[in-house]
């Protein structure tokens, strides 16, 4: 556990009792610090009990007393409209800051990664930390993926965080600062928490303020936003910046060209891998996770050897298109995480014969954009509230079904599959589950969301031929 002794004695309020809010009370309080939380729901409250804490309502406490607000960063600070707790520290010139703050400043010496974008950041993140382990260096993963910041073990200087930071929680940085940081692109999302494009835009370059010193900043040049920025990261100075892209040269950067990863840092254009043959990381949205994890690890010393063979033997996220296995010669992949059009565009483009699960709780735009991936796709199935919407908007142009649920919905997918092999009209279906949703209205999570789709593939396979993977 993090040791925030030099906190004792002071009061500290935390607001939001989820799972980074628990670790910063649990942290704080072995820390010495007095710690008043509270979080909206009863049942969340109830968890304080055993840290032998009674609940103080941060809405109407006195907030001359606490010396600072940690928020969980799901609860808005500033937009659209702040948390009344939020408001009262403001007025009272508290600082409000995250876990991720207080893990940073407590332990300055310890080199740290931090990575940030619209898609694609918690493989990255995973990648990253997969790769420094494989190298010897001891390294521990989270922030807004997997483990919260306080439930990180002590650690040196010879060791290593790698922290996924999402732009709620780059807004609640003051102090914190990082060796190299990674921006993989942007695209619209979360707009109505930042005040629209431009806040979300300032919100994600927030993380190169938190670069320690002249280190590195790594940034894909892919996107208009990130494009723009680079050139202004460039003419600031302080930092080495560098250009990613999977598109087109990055001259004295990390690129890929006809499938191949170039390491141009110094200037030698050598050729790294075969990207092609990383097969268990398909697609071009991967060859640029793949370019940062690169480029991160460089940062931190390690040979391009080592990185390699991080990259071949890393087996994947959870719900970031898993394959589970195949079935019946029907292959089967868990892409829950896929919780906007964009996500999903990833997963479609790296495959054909395709059987699609989509739904849940929608987004902005829903899956406008995906037009172009349509010719790979057999069927659709469509669960959740964003049925009713998602089935005119694909109107006649794909064939589609209303399932209503998960269950029905991987039931017909792999059904319609079989046949499809059957009939000989594909040889390599996928049924794919990449919602572009929210799981909200159906699930807790899109983590339940794809156990839930797990346990049915492993429900079929056990009455079919299976391959697992």
């Amino acid at each position: 556990m993090i040791d925030l002794s030099h906190l004792r004695g002071k009061t500290i309020a935390v607001l939001g009792l989820g799972k980074s809010g628990l670790a910063s009370v649990k942290a704080l309080v072995n820390g010495g610090a007095i710690v008043w939380a509270w979080d909206d729901n009863a049942e969340s409250r109830g968890q304080l009990e055993a840290f032998g804490l009674a609940p103080i309502n941060l809405a109407e406490c006195d907030w001359t007393e606490p010396d600072m607000l940690v928020i969980s960063p799901g609860i808005p600070s500033t937009f659209p409209t702040p948390h009344p707790a939020a408001e009262k520290a403001r007025r009272a010139g508290k600082p409000i800051i995250c876990d991720v703050e207080l893990l940073c400043t407590a332990l300055p010496d310890v080199p740290s990664i931090a990575i940030t974008g619209t898609n694609g950041k918690s493989t990255t993140t995973a990648l990253t930390a997969h790769i420094l382990s494989n190298a010897g260096i001891k390294t521990q993963a989270g922030g807004n993926l997997g483990n919260p910041a306080l439930g990180f073990d002590p650690a040196g200087p010879d060791d290593c965080f790698v922290l996924e930071l999402s732009s709620y929680q780059l807004e609640l940085l003051h102090d914190a600062s990082f060796d190299a940081c990674g921006l993989l692109n942007i695209t619209p999302d979360h707009l109505d928490r930042h005040g629209g494009m431009d806040g979300y835009i300032g919100a994600k370059r927030l993380v190169f303020a938190r670069n320690k010193g002249p280190k590195w900043a790594i940034i894909s040049v892919d996107d208009d936003p990130c494009a723009r920025m680079a050139v202004e990261l460039a003419r600031e100075g302080g930092r080495r910046v560098i250009e990613v892209s999977v598109h087109k040269p990055a001259p004295h950067g990390i690129y890929v060209e006809n499938g191949w990863l170039i390491d141009d840092l110094s200037g030698a254009q050598a050729r790294i891998m075969d990207l092609v043959t990383v097969a268990h990381m398909p697609g071009v949205h991967n060859w640029q996770n793949i370019a940062f994890a690169y480029a991160l690890c460089r940062a931190r010393g390690v040979v391009a050897s080592k990185i390699i063979e991080g990259i071949m033997s890393f087996p994947g996220l959870a719900h970031r298109q898993e394959r589970l296995g195949m079935a019946d010669g029907v292959t089967f992949v868990n892409d829950s995480k896929a919780t906007n059009a964009e996500a999903t565009a990833k997963a479609l483009s790296a495959y054909r014969d395709i059987y699609w699960i989509l739904g849940g709780k929608p987004k902005e735009g829903g899956i406008d954009g995906l037009q172009a991936f349509y010719p790979q796709i057999k069927k659709a199935y469509l669960i959740g509230s964003a049925a009713d919407a998602f089935a005119e908007t694909l109107g006649d142009n794909l064939p589609w079904q209303k399932c209503e649920t998960l269950d029905r919905a991987t039931a017909a997918a792999f059904l319609d599959a079989r046949e499809g092999i059957a009939s000989r009209a594909v040889d390599m279906p996928v049924v794919l589950l990449s919602p572009a949703c929210a799981s909200f209205d159906q699930f807790k999570s899109f983590e339940a969301r794809g156990d839930a789709f797990r346990d049915l593939f492993n429900a079929l396979a056990n009455t079919a031929g299976q391959e697992k993977p």
